[in-house]
């Protein structure tokens, strides 16, 4: 049996502090197709990183710069 890598936070790795609510193309990755925020385990991001973007896509969301749902 192969042993699994460990994920690394791709924000750790390239070492960003805050993550831009304004940056709408970083932030549709981690929206899945339904319109919801994407679990930790599935995106490979870090619990910090998991917290300031989900901050960042709810505050997006409500300067309407990303839809609530999907139609």
């Amino acid at each position: 049996m192969q042993k699994k890598q460990p994920h690394l936070c791709q924000f750790c790795h390239a070492n960003v502090k805050e993550i831009n609510y304004k940056d709408t193309n970083a932030l549709r990755r981690y929206i899945s197709s339904f319109g919801k925020i994407v679990a930790r385990k599935r995106s490979g991001v870090c619990s910090w990183h998991q917290r300031k973007l989900s901050s960042a896509i709810k505050r997006a969301r409500f300067m309407a710069l990303l839809p609530f749902i999907v139609r």
